[in-house]
């Protein structure tokens, strides 16, 4: 799954970062984010739409995950909606990445969708398998296939990415798709049926606010900001919903029972529970840890990631606030 792409909108180095000297050099300059389309991130794009971002907080808007990925690595950005699994790799390469907040906990909204017929997991033998590339992709395949008691040797995989998906099921290349919203919902409209999804692996796919550890210096108001705009989006989204969902659905491409559907399989952690997540011994490392396991069980990692570093929660609200 090239992540969050579709909502129409690795030798390793050691994970030890220093932050340069020339950090502070950011001191009053805007704080850039790359966001890609994602329901998940939609608390953002409400937060913009009602102008709760300051003037020195800058969405940057990018087509698909690898992309945001990409401009975090290259310095384009200063902090990036990513997944738990992206930050990850992007540590294993070097990039000083931190995690200063949990958007959302993936319970359904990534899922195999199989075509008619297919009843059973063990039914995916021999069968192609439409898949993107990357550690998000392969960490749902081989849930999947754990699950089915398949090797990869026993299923026919085909590279594709999330914009190809929904045409190569209507042209028939695949058998079942590796996907998430909203290509679910709008597979199912063509009859696809949900075989496994994110429910059966907890706590494994978490969308996370990325920030590089050299960026920090002079940008801390603004992270504060930022993250401060995220919950006040996501407060509208939960008391105001019917608007939220209007508002979400002219940028999705879909209609506001779709979107509604594809809320109903996403979790958005309160800020107690990012407190947790983000406490120096909290969830997010024992994810991080579970993921990377994953993650090196399938080769896209040459080692575990000690994960020093790996979460801040010096950005979170205050009781106070």
């Amino acid at each position: 799954m090239n992540r969050r792409n579709h909502m129409r909108y690795w030798g390793m180095l050691p994970v030890t970062f220093a932050v340069p000297w020339w950090g502070a050099c950011s001191q009053g300059q805007p704080l850039k984010v790359a966001i890609h389309p994602w329901v998940g991130y939609e608390s953002l794009e409400l937060a913009q739409q009602f102008k709760w971002l300051p003037d020195g907080v800058e969405l940057v808007r990018t087509e698909e995950l690898s992309s945001s990925g990409a401009a975090l690595q290259a310095g384009k950005v200063d902090a990036a909606c990513l997944t738990l699994d992206e930050v990850l790799r992007l540590r294993a390469e070097g990039t000083p990445v931190t995690v200063g907040l949990v958007f959302d906990v993936s319970a359904g909204a990534d899922a195999l969708l199989v075509r008619p017929g297919m009843d059973r997991l063990a039914d995916l033998a021999g069968k192609r398998i439409g898949v993107e590339p990357g550690p998000l992709g392969s960490l749902m395949l081989g849930s999947v296939l754990k699950a089915a008691g398949l090797t990869r040797s026993s299923v026919r995989l085909v590279d594709m990415s999330p914009e190809r998906q929904l045409a190569a099921w209507r042209s028939h290349e695949v058998d079942a798709l590796v996907c998430y919203e909203p290509t679910a919902t709008l597979l199912q409209r063509e009859g696809a049926q949900r075989l496994f999804d994110s429910r059966q692996m907890p706590d494994t796919i978490l969308d996370v606010l990325a920030v590089r550890m050299d960026r920090i210096p002079g940008r801390e108001s603004h992270l504060r900001a930022l993250v401060s705009a995220h919950f006040r989006g996501l407060k509208h989204l939960q008391g105001n919903r019917q608007d939220a969902l209007y508002r979400m659905a002219q940028r999705q491409g879909m209609t506001p029972q779709e979107v509604g559907q594809a809320l109903a399989g996403v979790f958005f952690p309160t800020l107690e529970a990012n407190r947790q997540y983000l406490a120096p011994a909290g969830r997010l490392k024992a994810s991080a840890s579970k993921v990377s396991t994953l993650l090196l069980r399938d080769g896209l990692l040459k080692q575990a990631d000690a994960l020093d570093g790996i979460n801040n929660a010096s950005w979170l609200p205050r009781d106070d606030d």
